[in-house]
């Protein structure tokens, strides 16, 4: 065991695949709480870093990804930005101290580091993984800038992002290949500012679109309305949230497809 890493929890959850719970330091020195699932054989390139939305960890979702990418050989880290500073649920929280572009970058790129240099992950580079505002952190980490490490971000996968602030950033350019997947139906997190993203920026993010879907497409819950969200187009109105099943099938396909396309991290 690294120094530093507290390992205190180790079940086997489906197929071979194991889920350890672990820690780490994080942004801001906070300590950590994170899953790590594991495959039952040899990882396969690239480890993955998978970033909660603004509920927190959702397990029938977060954890249903894990298993069903562990399953086909990824390492898959989970950590907790919320729950490891005291905090529950941010949706309704309309300035938060743990921001996308802030503490759960910070976050991000701490996990990717520890899971890097964990015995047995492959080399080439983490990939970054994220639902919703574990999304824009994605978007906001895959930004180039001067603090990025060098081999370490092989490559970024957003779900449902913001990518409103992404998209006004004109000097924004992901440091590796990104695959985003978003609704065309989202009233929380809309497609068009990811349209805009997706035309400037050029071949450098894929951009998939699903006719009729909603926020969280992927997720277990049937679709369903949240008020009083403060950070949507219309927060008395409130949005749509729930599981498309086709789009989620496509996702659950294509995404492991795009991870194992990734080149060696630049």
């Amino acid at each position: 065991m690294r120094i530093g890493a507290l390992l205190f929890l180790m079940v086997v959850v489906a197929g071979g695949v194991r889920a350890e719970t672990v820690r780490f330091a994080g942004g801001g020195g906070a300590l950590l709480e994170a899953v790590l699932f594991r495959p039952e054989g040899p990882p396969r390139a690239p480890a993955v870093v998978a970033l909660h939305g603004c509920a927190g960890p959702l397990p029938a979702r977060d954890h249903a990804w894990a298993r069903h990418l562990a399953g086909l050989g990824h390492l898959v880290l989970l950590p907790d930005s919320f729950g490891s500073r005291g905090l529950g649920s941010q949706c309704r929280t309309g300035n938060r101290s743990v921001t996308a572009s802030g503490l759960r970058r910070d976050d991000a790129l701490a996990a990717a580091r520890w899971l890097a240099d964990q015995p047995g992950t492959p080399a080439g580079g983490v990939a970054v993984l994220g639902w919703s505002d574990g999304g824009s952190t994605v978007l906001a980490t895959a930004a180039w800038r001067q603090d990025n490490p060098p081999g370490l971000l092989r490559g970024f996968v957003a779900f449902y992002p913001g990518c409103r602030q992404a998209a006004l950033n004109r000097g924004a350019r992901p440091v590796a290949p990104v695959l985003l997947l978003i609704g065309e139906a989202d009233d929380w997190t809309p497609a068009a500012p990811c349209r805009d993203l997706a035309g400037r920026v050029g071949p450098r993010i894929t951009l998939v679109t699903y006719p009729g879907a909603w926020h969280d497409f992927d997720a277990a819950a049937p679709l369903h309305r949240m008020r009083d969200i403060p950070r949507s187009q219309n927060p008395d109105h409130g949005v749509h949230a729930g599981q498309d099943p086709a789009a989620r099938e496509d996702a659950f396909q294509r995404v492991p497809a795009f991870l194992d396309a990734l080149p060696p991290a630049p």
